[in-house]
């Protein structure tokens, strides 16, 4: 099925998240990020595991950059760096740590863009998940392209 990489929809469970981050994976360009947002416990990270281990391999080590703030992986097709943002407290921080330098060798998957306070790159998906209401195991998302991704679709099935 192929899906506009723009509006909302529910995902069941952590397979469905692997799936969107496989799907984004594919549809990945050099130059473009991927902005994860949401609260803690959400599934930021399950996602981008997904979409690390879909550039590089099934059994790629990905561990949180909670602590280490950046990992940077090369996949034979696209190298990516998986930002974590949480522990910021100045946007320049980011690009001191290799912002620019991953988007201009590749790719970056950023969690809590929202440090950036609005310094965001031109070329992104933003991916809003929110946990439902109505079921504890679900989750809400919200695609929003931008620049290069809109009108852009994904191989996706929720």
């Amino acid at each position: 099925m192929i899906l506009e990489a723009k509006g909302d929809f529910r995902l069941k469970d952590e397979a469905a998240t692997s799936r969107l981050g496989a799907a984004i994976a594919a549809e990945l360009k050099g130059g473009e990020a991927i902005c994860l947002t949401g609260p803690l416990g959400a599934g930021k990270s399950t996602l981008a595991r997904a979409l690390v281990r879909a550039l590089t391999s099934p059994d790629e080590d990905v561990p949180s950059p909670t602590f280490t703030l950046v990992q940077f992986y090369e996949g034979p097709r696209l190298k990516v760096a998986h930002f974590d943002l949480y522990r910021l407290s100045n946007p320049d921080e980011a690009y001191e740590i290799g912002l620019d330098e991953a988007l201009d060798e590749g790719a970056a998957v950023i969690e809590w863009p929202q440090r950036l306070e609005g310094r965001l790159p031109a070329d992104r998906l933003d991916v809003e998940i929110a946990l439902s209401d109505d079921d504890a195991d679900g989750r809400r998302v919200r695609l929003t392209p931008h620049g290069a991704w809109e009108g852009r679709g994904l191989e996706f099935r929720p």
